[in-house]
């Protein structure tokens, strides 16, 4: 389960906290009005699965991102009433499940409807309650599974466009290519790789590249879980950095604490680059597949050029 020991980001008080992406989104009305609208209403727990929403429903969604900001603890949000009242008005609804954005579950129950559709992604690719590493949209096998349930239900909601959303289904996994080809590229040019990192927000995408996370994942795991990690892991850390094993530090830019902060201090002065990643899709600028290709980039320049990319 997500942490529930850092401080709490109650919910109006995180700016950004939904992020529209298609024009004249409103936050209320039934999801059945809506759906008769010819508009479909959906919700992404966190921005990254609302752009894919975007991408696929194109003009016949208008698409809220629950989570946006990424100055923002993903694992310690709680949601407001007028987030609830999004949730409860949406016809289609991707969350990540892996107790992630639980909060999505509450209200879900809380206002149940037999017309929504909801995909959750802990149960789309069929992962236990005990998957340790909960950011699965880092896995290049995600997003496409996650794509081709969302193309399904947007056609169950309106037959009448199933060929649009089938049509954009295409273009969305062609432009996927990039992104795995650089990954193919990295893995055949850096077999191996060693790296470190101060949670495990990455190692699905470093797993995919060939790298190796040589940092122990019981600290990974206390990081993320808001537990101070054991000194003796802390001391295999600074050794990694020290040391230079690693060839670089992937460093999450949302869950920073003087720990944390140590361990990029660390790098900038053993001269190990540092690659900034994110739970959230950084905005704007940025589309999903946008962004994994520019942190495997990132990762090249690191290992090739021994050049940071602190913050996309």
């Amino acid at each position: 389960m997500p942490p529930t020991n850092r401080a709490t980001v109650v919910g109006a008080a995180a700016t950004g906290l939904a992020l529209l992406f298609a024009a004249g989104c409103s936050t209320s009305g039934t999801a059945s009005a809506t759906s008769k609208s010819g508009i479909i209403s959906a919700v992404g727990a966190e921005n990254e699965y609302a752009n894919v929403i975007s991408q696929l429903g194109g003009k016949y969604v208008q698409v809220t991102a629950i989570e946006s900001n990424p100055n923002t603890d993903p694992h310690t949000f709680e949601a407001s009433a007028s987030v609830a009242e999004v949730i409860s008005g949406a016809n289609l609804v991707v969350q990540n499940g892996l107790g992630y954005d639980s909060y999505m579950n509450r209200i879900e129950a809380a206002s149940p409807n037999p017309a929504r559709k909801i995909i959750d992604v802990q149960t789309l690719l069929g992962l236990p309650d005990s998957t340790p590493n909960p950011h699965l949209w880092y896995s290049p096998t995600t997003m496409p599974a996650v794509a081709a349930a969302i193309t399904n239900d947007l056609a169950a909601l309106q037959p009448a466009h199933a060929a649009y959303f089938k049509a954009n289904l295409r273009t969305f996994d062609n432009s996927l290519k990039p992104w795995l080809r650089a990954l193919a590229q990295f893995k055949a040019a850096y077999p191996g790789t060693p790296v470190a990192v101060t949670e495990p927000v990455g190692d699905y995408l470093m797993a995919a590249a060939g790298a190796r996370v040589l940092t122990p994942f019981v600290l990974q795991a206390d990081v993320m879980n808001g537990v101070d990690p054991s000194p003796q892991d802390v001391a295999l850390e600074s050794s990694l950095l020290r040391n230079h094993t690693v060839r670089a530090l992937l460093y999450n830019q949302q869950v920073v604490d003087s720990l944390t902060e140590s361990f990029l201090s660390q790098a900038k002065r053993y001269g190990i680059p540092v690659v900034g990643v994110y739970e959230t899709m950084p905005t704007p600028g940025y589309d999903y597949q946008s962004w994994m290709l520019a942190e495997v980039q990132a990762l090249r320049r690191a290992v090739a050029d021994k050049a940071s990319t602190e913050k996309l």
